[in-house]
């Protein structure tokens, strides 16, 4: 039996070529929508008064796919929106290039505008993808993005407060989509521990103190064991 599912475009929802939207499907195979939303995320020249060169984004493809396409169903379903859609960009990425795509059709703006964001913020919080940063002073470091959604930075007040007495640093996003959010999942490129925090997993080539070499080891440690649960669970 032949559905309309069946004729949607399929594309990988991880990719490591320059995005386009032409992956998507076309808004004339959506006669009931009448309101587009879309966000294009793309990589910016500074973070933080540093000047970035580029990015690389890693991820573990196999999970981050079954991932985005749930979340896709999930808040289809939720917003009751006809048409959801993400890609991420995977690889090393230079400055203006398109980090993440998301496209969604509904029947009016405000349903379209929501999907599209909440999309990108869960996308964004919950899909194992790195991302490293490198700086024109010939320094890197994996970085971690902030919440934009007023609900969740309030959620994660506490979390907050808790984690800035460990010593864990606050970032912004390095590329022009930030992000973050939990849902009980730890945040690849985008904190493994809150919103929007992050842990310095990266490392500069200026002399670092024995402190802060050991703090730098136990949030690596930290990082491989979160990931590995992630992993794990979507394995299941």
């Amino acid at each position: 039996m032949h559905t309309f599912e069946q004729t949607l475009k399929q594309f990988n929802r991880i990719q490591d070529t320059p995005l386009s939207q032409d992956s998507f499907d076309p808004i004339q195979d959506f006669p009931e929508c009448g309101g587009i939303g879309i966000f294009i995320g793309t990589v910016r020249n500074h973070h933080e008064g540093k000047a970035v060169k580029a990015l690389k984004y890693t991820a573990y493809a196999p999970v981050s796919e079954k991932m985005i396409r749930q979340i896709e169903q999930e808040i289809q379903q939720k917003f009751a929106v006809a048409y959801v859609r993400v890609i991420h960009r995977i690889g090393a990425l230079n400055i203006g290039e398109k980090a993440i795509i998301a496209i969604a059709y509904a029947a009016h703006r405000r349903e379209a505008f929501a999907a599209c964001e909440e999309a990108v913020e869960r996308v964004k919080h919950e899909v194992p993808v790195w991302k490293e940063e490198f700086y024109l002073d010939g320094t890197s470091q994996y970085v971690a993005g902030c919440c934009i959604r007023k609900d969740d930075m309030e959620q994660d007040l506490p979390i907050q407060q808790d984690l800035s007495s460990q010593h864990i640093c606050k970032h912004e996003h390095g590329a022009s989509d930030d992000h973050l959010s939990q849902h009980n999942h730890p945040q690849p490129q985008h904190s493994l521990v809150g919103h929007f925090t992050s842990v310095h997993l990266g490392h500069t080539h200026s002399e670092h103190s024995s402190q802060q070499q050991d703090h730098e080891r136990e949030q690596q440690v930290l990082f491989r064991k979160q990931c590995e649960q992630t992993i794990y669970q979507w394995h299941m």
